[in-house]
């Protein structure tokens, strides 16, 4: 059984003191109170506020608190404190709790492959309707409650392509303090929207960068400007090991509860064959490795085309908003990673309009023949979602996967968040409107007949060449030593970092009691 407190240390570490501000200032990995001061100002003003923070092993079981006590009439939408024990994916649309994640298991009439693809829903997460609003309480609670944080004079920083950047919004404004948005101006209208809204002063607090999803070094940049002020505290998703711990433990055991679910409502011996996730940061594949140790589930990293990084050490722009790219993340764990696969951004911007018109919907009831209850689910599907379901048929196809052969994956928000885009699309490629004709254009080009071209089933030298091109960015521009970053090629130093769960839980207990105590 996968024990998320487990304790690895038998790859080479450094001395005790080596490196030490690296991993707790850098990688986010303090397992001791490092300011008593910042601390004691924490407590102060969650006591004021009322603030109660929900531990990583509550939110990966959330049948383990009360609900009706912990959030009470909450709105899930709104910036209550009370939110925080809402973030999990035990959620429904209207933020009541649900036994078993929502998800819904794709058919053969859809997706063309006999395996079963299970999409579990991110939009049911509360404020900002994606799940990246728990990566981002999984990289600020561990500082808080370490005295790293202190939300009495430190602004925090949430570099982003988009819905990372809304939930550290959401997340720093529930936890009393004040959040600075950094994504690039690019992206979608609804992204603005919605930090218009909840920014108190969005002039100040929403920093856009130059160009669009593949613009992540524009986004460093600004961070590392930012940081030189000491009231700047920047909480990098893509470097944050909060990122990670957090969906190994509560993604990963999220995933597997549906995946037995299915299952069991099967009534056949499923196997979990994959998990497909889009990289962006890294925090969401790192279920992966939590299902493979478990399931024995390939991990399958997806990307643009438009932009192979993985694929091909290449370069480019695309538009699937919120998987990042043009470099490898620190807290990816590529080592353990099987599969690489690219989708095309076009692909993704003309299925969200099949999903999402009259006429495209019509096609697939009509004349493909999928379920119109199904069909209704497609509008939860936002661009990352189609990616990764895009990339389980390949790689169905790619092993040869038949009936008795799982793949999972997450839509990590939903089309709500796309309108704008989708507009784009009809007008400049549909002519401003989609016709039958069309919509039978787009499912024959992009889902009738989903080929494997665009993958690589990974090889130890292509895992190397992948992990290497990290060294770039990490060593030569980020400053992380050459020793820490080396240690990340060995799966004793994933596994020695799942003792910081159980290290932050007691210190989450431990802060709670004090700002209980009075």
């Amino acid at each position: 059984m996968f024990n998320v407190a487990v304790t690895d240390t038998s790859y080479d570490q450094p001395a005790p003191d080596q490196h030490a501000d690296a991993l707790e200032n850098q990688f986010g990995l303090a397992d001791r109170i490092v300011d008593e001061a910042a601390l004691a100002n924490s407590v102060e003003r969650f006591r004021e506020r009322g603030i109660r923070l929900p531990t990583f092993a509550q939110l990966a079981d959330p049948a383990s608190f009360d609900h009706t006590s912990m959030v009470g009439d909450a709105d899930p939408q709104g910036p209550d404190a009370r939110n925080l024990w809402r973030v999990h994916w035990y959620n429904d649309l209207a933020g009541g709790r649900v036994p078993v994640p929502e998800h819904v298991v794709l058919p053969t009439s859809l997706t063309g492959v006999e395996s079963p693809i299970i999409v579990v829903f991110g939009d049911r997460f509360p404020m900002i309707t994606a799940h990246k609003v728990l990566a981002a309480y999984a990289c600020l609670a561990p500082r808080v409650v370490t005295g790293q944080f202190d939300p009495t004079r430190h602004r925090a920083i949430w570099p982003s392509t988009g819905n990372y950047a809304r939930g550290g919004i959401a997340i720093s404004r529930i936890m009393a303090s004040r959040g600075v948005a950094i994504l690039p101006e690019g992206m979608s209208r609804e992204r603005f929207d919605w930090l218009d809204r909840w920014c108190e002063n969005p002039a100040d607090d929403v920093i856009r960068t130059h160009g669009t999803e593949s613009n992540v070094k524009e986004i460093y940049d600004a961070c590392n400007e930012l940081a030189r002020d000491p009231g700047n505290f920047v909480l990098n998703q893509f470097s944050e090991f909060g990122n990670h711990l957090g969906h190994l433990t509560v993604t990963g055991r999220a995933l597997g509860h549906v995946f037995e679910t299915v299952r069991a409502a099967s009534g056949r011996d499923l196997r979990l064959a994959a998990f497909t996730s889009a990289t962006g940061s890294a925090g969401t594949i790192a279920a992966g490795d939590r299902l493979k140790e478990e399931y024995g589930a390939r991990i399958v990293a997806v990307e643009a085309l438009e932009c192979p990084t993985m694929l091909e050490n290449g370069f480019g722009e695309h538009n699937i908003q919120g998987i990042g790219d043009k470099h490898i993340p620190l807290i990816h764990n590529v080592m353990n990673t099987d599969v690489v696969v690219a989708i095309s951004d076009r692909a993704t911007d003309d299925l969200d309009v099949l999903f999402n018109t009259d006429a495209g919907r019509a096609h697939l009831v009509d004349r493909v023949g999928v379920p119109a209850d199904l069909v209704g689910q497609l509008e939860h599907f936002g661009f990352s979602a189609i990616c990764n379901v895009l990339a389980a048929i390949k790689t169905a196809k790619l092993f040869d996967l038949g009936p008795d052969d799982a793949l999972v994956t997450v839509a990590t928000d939903g089309a709500a968040l796309y309108p704008s885009e989708r507009a784009k699309t009809i007008t400049h490629r549909f002519g401003g409107d989609l016709d039958a004709v069309a919509a039978a254009e787009i499912y024959g080009r992009h889902l009738a007949d989903v080929d494997t071209d665009h993958l690589i089933d990974c090889t130890e030298r292509d895992r190397t060449r992948i992990f290497n091109l990290g060294y770039y960015t990490w060593v030569e521009q980020q400053g992380t030593p050459f020793a820490l970053f080396e240690q990340r090629r060995h799966q004793s130093f994933w596994r020695g970092l799942r003792r910081y769960v159980g290290v932050w839980d007691d210190m989450i207990d431990e802060f709670n009691e004090r700002v209980a105590g009075g």
